[in-house]
């Protein structure tokens, strides 16, 4: 019988269990929606865990048995996701009045996934970004995330494309979920 994982919020400490985590989730889940060249990209460039949601207060795992096998979060800065690159405003914090917060780093481990521990981090995400004045969530997903947002009513705003690094372009959806005050 499995450990009930626990929902918490995250700490730096986390950060070595968190990258395993991102890496062993896209190994897992992306090849049923990506080639091989894709998923490889994506285990290099979007598993590097952003530590400035962690030191914010805004990063979740869940833990079971001592082990990461779920993580996600939001955030009140403008970068929208890992592996876009550095850009001057990634550190900006937005404005709840008039600009939304970001979904960021979803994963969940292959063997936990269909648990309900995606919908327990957004249902904390919403919850938060709520009591901070936002009107509204929004994410780029990854094809894996898309089935995850839209039962938890996130709408697709448009598709796509996710450039890594190295050339390889993802395809993407991105979604928005607006919040009731």
């Amino acid at each position: 019988m499995r450990v009930s994982p626990v929902l918490r919020e995250a700490v730096r400490s986390d950060v070595p269990g968190i990258a395993a985590l991102m890496r062993q989730s896209v190994l897992d889940v992306f090849p049923l929606f990506h080639d091989e060249r894709e998923t490889a990209a994506a285990a290099r460039y979007l598993t590097e865990p952003d530590t400035v949601l962690i030191d914010d207060g805004t990063y979740f795992v869940h833990e079971a048995a001592g082990q990461v096998v779920a993580c996600g979060g939001w955030s009140k800065r403008d970068k929208l996701y890992t592996g876009s690159g550095a850009a001057p405003s990634d550190d900006r914090l937005l404005d709840p009045a008039t600009e939304p917060a970001r979904v960021r780093a979803m994963f969940v481990r292959g063997d936990w996934t269909r648990r309900g521990l995606g919908r327990a981090i957004l249902g904390r995400c919403e919850e938060a970004a709520r009591a901070e004045g936002f009107g509204a969530l929004v994410l780029m997903a990854t094809l894996p995330g898309v089935p995850l947002y839209r039962s938890f009513g996130f709408r697709e705003l448009s598709p796509a494309r996710v450039p890594l690094p190295n050339g390889v372009v993802l395809d993407g959806v991105s979604m928005e979920y607006p919040l009731s005050r």
